[in-house]
């Protein structure tokens, strides 16, 4: 069955998109369309997704729910898990999962399945753009040649295809998703001047590179940048600890050049959809070549051993070691509900290994399912924070009651610099200096 067949007598509309996937990025992407003036058709396999999308509640902390719901009353936005209105829809953009496998390749499952729903109902003259992290290559040798067998139609001439890498940095409230300038590319010149004007009518600036590989690359240098300089930040505080000297401090006086610098801050190690996982994306990619990046090895590495590090710092700070342990942020990082590659949950995990009485509370993360376990967020009463031989906080969501907590904890290791300007002695301030290889708490 060709793709005409299978679209009918519909013939695509320019004002109508497609979205595959409404998740962090999708889903944003849709509501942003509806907002200007596009017919958007909302697709998710979830039916779960879906059915609170109908109730008009958001499941992503940066969407509204007002926004979703003025979304779908205007007509603009129609959830669906089924792909049935794909051959009416001018452009089909896919943002779907890009995780690792078990064996950090990538893992292109979500990616196959969509493309080749989407290939079964192609129709000539619509745009097709691929906004996964991926690697470069990903659109020209993955989604095409499924889109071609699928449809019988050719790329770059009976449909165009673009690729343009999602900048969704969640928890962000400086830049909304219309502020975040979009790099945008094209299997061919037309197929360019096409994604280009799509995206232009959504965003305020579109920046031009010449190939889908370009963009896939942007992507990725963007996230192997961040977590080589976080990485780094994280070994430099493992140094400062040890030398006495105050990291934040140095950053701080570092960040007044004007030029040749740009902050980054250590933390209990990077998490989230990309910063982990793009980067093992073009390791594998370079492996393809016979190439690898020594750059990448170390940072990843010094990024997955960071849990460890704090256990074992804990451990020789504590005059009895660690036996009842209270988290407070399970999140990946400040001001959002993703747990996926959090630091806290790897902590989590080795609490559990080892046998330690834990105990977690995250206003934003109601509960956590570890190793077949679903934990409950605790409530954050005083007795829980005194019973606590020790509180890690793994995430400073806004609200955080800091002072509450240090003053009845009986000791606290900070990651994020939460507790910067309180002196006293109970607090271990992840690269402040303030307690040097062996020095035990006061107060334990």
């Amino acid at each position: 069955m060709t793709s005409m067949q299978s679209g009918g007598d519909a013939k695509p509309d320019p004002r109508r998109v497609q979205i595959v996937g409404l998740g962090y990025v999708g889903l944003p992407l849709a509501v942003l369309f509806a907002e200007q003036g596009f017919i958007v058709a909302g697709v998710d396999v979830d039916e779960r997704k879906i059915g609170f999308l109908k109730q008009g509640k958001s499941y992503v902390k940066d969407l509204t729910d007002e926004a979703l719901q003025n979304a779908l009353t205007s007509g603009s936005l129609v959830p669906t898990s089924l792909f049935d209105d794909s051959a009416r829809a001018g452009t089909i953009i896919l943002c779907v999962p890009t995780p690792l496998t078990d064996r950090s390749t990538p893992d292109m499952s979500y990616l196959h399945a969509a493309v080749t729903e989407t290939g079964k109902r192609l129709c000539p003259g619509q745009l097709i753009v691929l906004e996964s992290s991926t690697y470069p290559g990903t659109t020209s040798e993955e989604m095409v040649p499924i889109l071609e067998r699928e449809s019988g139609l050719k790329a770059g001439i009976d449909f165009n295809v673009g690729y343009s890498p999602e900048r969704i940095d969640p928890g962000n409230t400086k830049f909304s998703v219309r502020d975040i300038p979009k790099v945008v590319s094209g299997l061919t010149p037309a197929c360019l001047r096409r994604t280009e004007s799509l995206y232009a009518q959504a965003f305020g600036q579109t920046v031009r590179v010449s190939s889908p590989e370009v963009a896939e690359m942007t992507k990725l240098l963007e996230n192997t940048y961040r977590l080589i300089n976080i990485s780094f930040m994280n070994e430099m505080a493992m140094l400062c600890d040890e030398m006495g000297i105050d990291l934040w401090e140095a950053i701080d006086a570092a960040k007044t050049k004007s030029f040749g610098y740009a902050a980054f801050y250590p933390g209990p190690g990077v998490g989230g959809h990309c910063i982990p996982v793009d980067p093992l994306y073009l390791q594998w990619r370079a492996s393809q070549f016979g190439r690898e990046s020594a750059f990448i090895e170390l940072a990843e590495r010094q990024n997955r051993t960071m849990a460890d590090y704090l256990m074992r710092k804990t451990q020789g700070m504590l005059k009895d070691g660690l036996r009842h342990v209270l988290i407070y942020g399970v999140a990946y990082k400040k001001d959002v509900g993703d747990i996926r590659e959090s630091a806290a949950v790897q902590l989590i995990e080795r609490l559990m290994e080892e046998g330690i009485h834990f105990a977690y509370h995250d206003p934003i993360v109601p509960f956590i399912r570890i190793r077949n376990r679903e934990i409950s967020s605790s409530e954050l009463s005083d007795d829980l924070l005194r019973e606590a031989d020790c509180i890690f906080i793994m995430a400073d969501h806004t609200g955080m009651p800091v002072q509450r907590i240090v003053s009845n904890a009986r000791f606290i290791v900070d990651t994020r610099n939460a507790t910067s300007g309180i002196k006293v002695g109970h607090i271990y301030r992840f690269g402040s200096g303030n307690i040097g290889l062996g020095q035990k708490n006061p107060l334990a």
